[in-house]
């Protein structure tokens, strides 16, 4: 709606996607914080409460009547908001939305068959989700390639010229790089907090890359790929973050609701679908970097297990493992946060170094 105030008549102050960016942030945040209440409530009459799993640790049982599900008012939140400030006419921002969407819904199915059954392995199978994840993520990676100006070269951090140029097996590529960002969120997503500031870090970061790639002077004079259009999905990211904030202020230890993966699983696809259009796929193993490493000690546990028998955790995600090594749930939370802070100023340096 600004930008179509802007087009019509003219308002120029709706022309700069820094200002609709953050108008963006503030709608989001308040609606969130808004709605989110209400839907606390709602879910506790309606005992739409989180299963815990059987073999977590102690300390998630007590946690056994919170609520889930929150993705839905902050994704939500963040929709409505892109929704009225983003150009709709933009290619990049339709496929956003439509990822969003697709993947709150498997999410949503997810959800409701947990809570439903009142049992966390109640939820669809790895293999159905995967599936769906791939499925959806594919044909985002087809639009892109064939539809869109996206660059197909692979990009790697300190260099300031492309490795090769993947030519079709980008689709590919691509499709892998979304879901896996959508997993490792996912698998994060265990601690009160714990993956939704990183997502607020990953999503600053990436706004920021996105920014300078759609901007012709600033990505000449950074050396960084250009790539027209991009730059108008700052608008998502600044959605999602002032979703996600929102949503930390009742999720922030003692949580009073979960993201559920009807959060989890959108937010992590945004950033993977972020860092493709930002030419960074390579450097979100420093921008995800704490959703790299717990996705990572889920597949060494799994693979250790199977081959050897023997587990190099204590429990897999990795901030099971320090619950287990009796970490206060805080301290495990707040140094994550901290790793994930200094990782992505490393991340940002890259932009100089090249």
């Amino acid at each position: 709606m600004l930008y179509f105030l802007y087009e019509n008549f003219g308002t120029n102050l709706f022309f700069y996607i820094s200002v609709r960016a953050f108008i963006a942030f503030i709608i989001s945040f308040v609606v969130t914080i808004y709605l989110m209440p209400k839907f606390i409530l709602w879910a506790r009459k309606k005992h739409a409460t989180q299963p815990i799993y059987f073999f977590a640790p102690d300390g998630h049982k007590e946690k056994i009547n919170t609520p889930t599900m929150g993705g839905v008012v902050f994704l939500g939140a963040s929709i409505f908001s892109v929704l009225l400030t983003a150009d709709l006419k933009n290619s990049f921002i339709l496929i956003a939305l439509f990822l969003a969407l697709l993947f709150m819904f498997i999410g949503i199915l997810d959800d409701y068959r947990k809570i439903f059954a009142k049992k966390n392995q109640a939820g669809l199978s790895g293999r159905a989700k995967l599936w769906l994840q791939f499925s959806i993520s594919i044909a985002v990676g087809a639009f892109l390639y064939f539809n869109t100006n996206i660059l197909t070269d692979i990009y790697i951090p300190f260099i300031k010229k492309p490795l090769f140029d993947m030519g079709i097996f980008s689709i590919i590529f691509w499709s892998i790089i979304i879901t896996g960002a959508s997993n490792a969120v996912n698998l994060t997503d265990g601690l009160d907090g714990l993956a939704t500031v990183p997502s607020v870090f990953s999503l600053l970061t990436l706004a920021l890359l996105m920014y300078i790639t759609g901007h012709a002077v600033l990505s000449s004079s950074l050396l960084m790929p250009k790539i027209i259009g991009v730059g108008e999905v700052v608008v998502v990211a600044t959605a999602l973050m002032g979703g996600l904030i929102g949503f930390l202020w009742f999720n922030a230890h003692p949580a009073q609701i979960f993201m559920g993966d009807s959060g989890s699983l959108p937010a992590g696809a945004l950033i993977g679908y972020m860092a493709i259009l930002a030419k960074s796929e390579i450097l979100l193993i420093l921008i995800g970097f704490i959703f790299v490493i717990e996705a990572l000690s889920v597949i060494v546990q799994v693979t250790s297990f199977k081959i050897w028998k023997k587990r190099v955790f204590l429990m897999a995600p990795l901030h099971h493992h320090f619950e287990l090594k009796e970490w206060a749930e805080n301290k495990i939370i707040v140094r994550f946060w901290i790793v994930a802070l200094l990782s992505n100023i490393l991340a940002l340096l890259t932009i100089k170094i090249r």
